[in-house]
Order: structure tokens, then sequence, then C-alpha cells
């Protein structure tokens, strides 16, 4: 690498560092939030900021309060569902022999079943 001029660890364009460049940073607040599973996580915010009650819990996804003898619920999670089940909900038994029916009619008339 005789006769390049590169300069390791910087970059096209980069600055000096140092607080003077990059500003004072802003107030902050810790704040600590439990989850019904027992984890705890401690985001910063801004001291001048609203801090929000409820925060995901970053292990495994449950919502987190700040009371930690009371957490927040855990999310129930729904089974899966498959089409058939949807439509099940939304039809009577005798609506889906109704619209096969009709569905048959049709494509017998269109001479595609017989």
């Amino acid at each position: 690498m005789a006769g390049t001029s590169v300069i390791k660890g910087s970059r096209v364009g980069a600055g000096p560092m140092g607080e003077a460049e990059r500003g004072q940073p802003a107030d902050r607040v810790t704040v600590q939030y439990w989850c019904a599973n027992g984890h705890v996580s401690s985001p910063q915010f801004s001291a001048e900021g609203v801090v929000p009650e409820l925060w995901e819990c970053p292990r495994c996804g449950s919502p987190a309060g700040q009371d930690s003898a009371n957490p927040p619920p855990a999310h129930r999670h729904e089974p899966y569902k498959t089409h058939l089940a949807y439509v099940k909900e939304r039809r009577t038994e005798e609506d889906g022999e109704a619209l096969l029916d009709e569905a048959l009619s049709s494509l017998r008339s269109r001479g595609v079943i017989r």
C-alpha cells in the first residue's frame, strides 16, 4: 500500500469529533418497566417529554408497566384459524349448502360438469 493516502478510521466528509461539534445532550430520565414474565427494561426518555405508562418488553414482547407488583397481563394469543373457520363464523350450514347448489348449477349450465 505504499504511495496511498488512506487515513484509517475516517471517511470522506468526517469532521472533528467532540461535544463542541455535536452540541449538549438533552436531559434524560430513566424509567423502569416490568412485564408479567418478570423482565425489567430501563429505557431513557427526554426529561421534558411525556413518559408512556406502558412499554413493550424487548425480551418477550409483552406489555410492561411501571408498577413492579402489578405488571400488565401478557397478551392472549389467539389460535390459528383456517379460512374455513372464518367462513363458518359468517355463514350457517344452510347458507353454505345454498351457495354450493348455486355454484354447481352454474357449472352444469355452462357444461363444465355433469
